[in-house]
């Protein structure tokens, strides 16, 4: 078998084989046999092409992984809007237990009252890191109208977005002696 009869041979009927293919041989092996120099020409353009190839393959796949994780960015976005809506939902039945009077407004002594009586007030009010003696200020900072009361969109809107936010503590100045 001539393919075997040299190392050359052998290594060039490995080649074809295995990684060019065995069509790659019916041009380019009777010339490397002929020329063996040429041998560089013709690896070197089939591994240009095999990297191409797969470039093209890796960019495919990236290319999908990213869409995917665009994807997984608006489901996230989704599910924060959701979260965030369920979250309006809860602090309205909060503001509706602690306005015992049905006023649809509460009063500083409501609020402070609220605190007291209120479980998942006292839970929220704690996570935010407002204790007691902070809920006059809190009060005030509410009071977007400064009308002394708190309606419900004034209650929910900054208990909703401040309990998302790692520190509440340094929106209020604490009063020099305290």
């Amino acid at each position: 078998m001539r393919a075997t009869s040299s190392v050359m041979n052998a290594n060039l009927l490995l080649f074809k084989t295995v990684i060019a293919g065995d069509s790659w041989g019916l041009i380019a092996v009777p010339v490397i046999e002929h020329y063996p120099g040429t041998a560089i020409i013709f690896v070197g353009s089939l591994l240009t092409i095999v990297f191409g190839v797969l470039n093209l393959i890796v960019a495919v796949v990236v290319d999908t992984f990213a869409e995917a994780r665009e994807r997984d960015v608006l489901n996230l976005a989704e599910e924060m809007e959701r979260n965030h809506e369920n979250d309006k939902k809860f602090l309205q039945k909060v503001f509706d237990r602690i306005d015992e009077d049905g006023s649809g407004e509460l009063t500083l002594e409501e609020l402070v009252e609220g605190a007291r009586k209120d479980p998942e007030f006292q839970s929220r009010l704690r996570v935010m890191d407002i204790d007691e003696v902070d809920l006059q200020q809190l009060f005030e900072m509410i009071d977007a109208d400064g009308s002394g009361s708190i309606e419900a969109a004034e209650f929910i809107a900054p208990l909703s977005r401040w309990v998302h936010e790692s520190k509440t503590a340094p929106r209020f100045i604490k009063r020099p002696g305290r």
